[in-house]
């Protein structure tokens, strides 16, 4: 097979930039390359080097494009791409309105398929490699990603999205049909190609604690798997579940008391915590998935980023399609800068693209495949024309660092600054 030897600029992470300067975190060539053989990174450094070391290698040259680790989404609802951006709901409202009439139709086979390759399509032009996604009760949901991203070559975490209350007619379960649905769609698809399963609860206020702890059940069974579900998204989601379940400490320990909290948990939006929530999440290593357009577009509250952070709590960024207003994890890394200023906190670029890159592997811990230019890890890659468009350009030109050049594209790149983007070892 041939080798494939890509440069450009590169940059890699050595150390995680919350804990060290961005400058010691990173490594940057302005200069380097990227060695591909199998679908796998092979060997990284200065492309002089490199050429010289493989002269066999078919040569890819992206100029003075910055090469990067394929964009990670830790948490999108790909049913929803249907009706991203529909107008002017809060999240129940919005649920009630928009999200469970379109999830309605997905028993129908042809339409999961339609969407699901569409949504795909949609996350890799914008350069998001690997994505972890809720379907909707169907299994006939969960089969239409999972073959669509393995038509692709894509990494992909999805489950089957139990409900057995509080939502309509035809999108409910029941605690025995949601672990027998789950159950028989980790045995098909789990571990198969680059796909993992995850257990998906929708959130408590859609399960009994019945339903819950049978999913919890599930999980004991299948530790390898993930868990995803919701918490504390909003104030009055978070009201709503102190009714529903009175006897609870809080809204964490809904999923506590049935066994769906762990190291391989993913909560999405964490916005309204309590310090004991903070403080569980930390000692039992869950993570959360920061859905920041999300937050903002539907009126949520401002994430504590760098609070949560400083506990040690892994973080990933997410679109939370189709809450979440756009595809691009560029956008999604551009809306975290805003909320963390509101919040009186500047992120560098190096930990915004950490946590859209390695950041995100680490929650879904993956890191050791994903999200690292690395050798051994899976090449999947996002190349970036850092002057996309005359405003960027015109900025960038300006630039004396590397973090100048980068760092409008951040804010104001879309899917033109995505020069090309390659998964497992081919370009898409």
């Amino acid at each position: 097979m041939t080798r494939t030897l890509l440069l450009g600029q590169t940059l890699a992470f050595t150390a995680n930039p919350f804990n060290a300067w961005p400058d010691e975190a990173t490594r940057h060539s302005s200069r380097g390359g990227v060695l591909i053989d199998g679908g796998l990174i092979v060997d990284t450094g200065e492309a002089d080097a490199l050429r010289t070391a493989h002269p066999e290698a078919e040569i890819i040259d992206y100029g003075d494009a910055l090469i990067l680790p394929g964009f990670i989404d830790t948490h999108m609802h790909y049913p929803q791409t249907g009706i991203i951006a529909s107008w002017g709901k809060r999240l129940i409202d919005w649920l009630n309105t928009y999200t469970f009439p379109e999830e309605m139709r997905f028993s129908d086979p042809a339409y999961a398929k339609q969407i699901a390759e569409r949504t795909l399509d949609l996350t890799l032009a914008h350069g998001t490699t690997s994505l972890t996604s809720y379907c909707t009760i169907h299994p006939e949901s969960v089969e239409a990603i999972f073959s669509a991203a393995a038509d692709r070559h894509m990494r992909i975490i999805a489950g089957k999205t139990c409900m057995d209350r509080n939502a309509p007619d035809g999108l409910r379960d029941t605690a025995q049909s949601a672990y027998d649905d789950s159950k028989a769609l980790i045995a098909r698809w789990h571990g198969q190609g680059r796909a993992t399963y995850a257990i998906t609860p929708r959130f408590s206020p859609t399960s009994t604690l019945e339903q819950l702890q049978a999913l919890g059940t599930l999980w004991a069974e299948h530790p390898d798997c993930l868990m995803q579900t919701h918490l504390s998204e909003q104030t009055d989601e978070v009201a709503w579940v102190k009714d529903l379940f009175p006897d609870a400490k809080d809204y964490l320990d809904t999923y506590e008391q049935a066994g769906l909290l762990g190291p391989r948990a993913i909560y999405g939006h964490a916005i309204h915590l309590t310090e004991r929530e903070i403080a569980r999440i930390a000692e039992t290593g869950a993570a959360i998935a920061h859905c920041p357009t999300s937050n903002t577009f539907i009126g949520s509250g401002l994430f504590d980023l760098p609070g949560l952070i400083a506990r040690g709590i892994p973080v990933g960024l997410a679109t939370d399609t189709g809450g979440g207003s756009s595809f691009s994890m560029l956008r999604t890394m551009a809306a975290a800068y805003e909320i963390a200023q509101m919040r009186g906190t500047s992120l560098h670029p190096a930990q915004l693209l950490w946590l859209a890159t390695e950041g995100a592997a680490r929650t879904l811990h993956m890191q050791d495949m994903i999200g690292t230019l690395e050798p051994k890890s899976e090449a999947d890659l996002t190349i970036l024309n850092l002057a996309s468009t005359p405003p960027i350009a015109q900025r960038s030109s300006r630039a004396e660092t590397l973090w100048e050049a980068l760092f409008p594209t951040i804010m104001m790149g879309d899917d033109r600054a995505i020069r090309a983007v390659w998964v497992s070892g081919k370009p898409v």
